[in-house]
């Protein structure tokens, strides 16, 4: 990032000495191994690494869809993995957006209207204003003439880049993307990358990328490397 170090840059997220195990007895696995590191505000973060070795975990304990079962995981400095399921849920509605490998948009739905589905839910903002942030948020992303669109009349860029936008609909504050362009093609790829970091920069976001796409990652500022449940690098 250019013109700021991470020792200037807020940190969104801190994770320290995460352990997480699945299945019982015997069958019991070691899935995170003391993983530890910490997010800036507008930073682009990428984890690699084989199928199986915790990446797919690690989000979904970060996305506070799952608890570690010792370690601590700090949003904006507040520690959260002890919370309970109603404040975790108030706290990944308003401070974590999600993108994934498939954008799954309502099909019969304007790139407006799914932009708006996450304000609807948290149900602070008028219509005119939903309206005036989802638009907003797609020129953003560089759908300024689809906003009318219906999402099945979208590209399958297109419809990810709405998918973008609706991630930011509740101004997040870390934004997890778990494979983003693992579905697209070779300039697809390259334009999600660049919306996302885009999004990053202007917005302020802490940004962490889950992929196997080598020129993800290396475009990105720092890279984890995930092995056998552990950070290797």
């Amino acid at each position: 990032m250019d013109g700021v170090s991470t020792e200037e840059a807020e940190v969104v997220l801190e994770c320290e000495d995460l352990h997480r195990f699945l299945g019982e007895d015997e069958n019991r696995v070691h899935v995170l191994d003391g993983v530890s590191f910490d997010l800036h505000a507008g930073y682009v973060y990428s984890i690699m690494g084989p199928s199986g070795c915790g990446k797919s975990t690690l989000l979904y304990l970060l996305g506070l869809l799952d608890r570690p079962d010792s370690g601590a995981i700090r949003l904006g400095g507040q520690e959260v993995s002890g919370l309970d399921d109603q404040q975790l849920s108030v706290i990944r509605n308003r401070e974590i957006g999600f993108v994934f490998q498939f954008h799954f948009l309502l099909r019969e739905f304007t790139a407006s209207e799914n932009v708006q589905i996450p304000m609807r839910r948290s149900g602070v903002m008028s219509r005119a204003d939903m309206q005036e942030r989802a638009d907003h948020l797609l020129e953003l992303v560089g759908l300024g003439d689809k906003i009318d669109r219906a999402a099945h009349h979208l590209s399958g860029g297109e419809q990810q880049r709405v998918a973008i936008a609706r991630a930011l609909a509740n101004s997040p504050r870390l934004l997890l993307a778990d494979e983003p362009t693992g579905n697209l093609d070779t300039a697809n790829s390259e334009r999600i990358f660049d919306v996302l970091q885009t999004v990053a920069r202007e917005t302020g976001l802490a940004l962490l990328i889950v992929t196997h796409n080598t020129q993800v990652a290396y475009a990105s500022d720092f890279i984890f490397t995930m092995q056998d449940g552990r950070m290797v690098d």
